[in-house]
């Protein structure tokens, strides 16, 4: 069994409220657990209007699968317009 751990650091380019931020990290975390059937949270960062820290992690029988699988996801996050990615840390556990 292998564990895969994904830590993103964000930037809320679109968030005036933290109202705005749930709105952007909501969308961001139900489009990686449909996608990718992963635990996806908000970590960090909580009271940050302009900030976000989100915790993904998988679970998978092999250990490139599970590179391959966040490496996608991180591609996703990198991906939504709203935000900017200011670091990402992939570890195994």
């Amino acid at each position: 069994m292998q564990i895969a751990a994904l830590l993103v650091r964000l930037e809320i380019t679109d968030g005036l409220t933290l109202k705005d931020k749930r709105q952007v990290i909501r969308s961001l975390l139900e489009r990686l657990r449909a996608r990718f059937n992963v635990s996806a949270a908000e970590v960090e960062d909580n009271d940050s209007v302009r900030f976000a820290t989100l915790g993904v992690v998988a679970v998978a029988n092999e250990r490139t699968f599970l590179d391959r699988m966040m490496s996608r996801a991180a591609d996703l996050i990198e991906a939504e317009p709203r935000v900017v990615v200011l670091s990402r840390e992939f570890e195994f556990v």
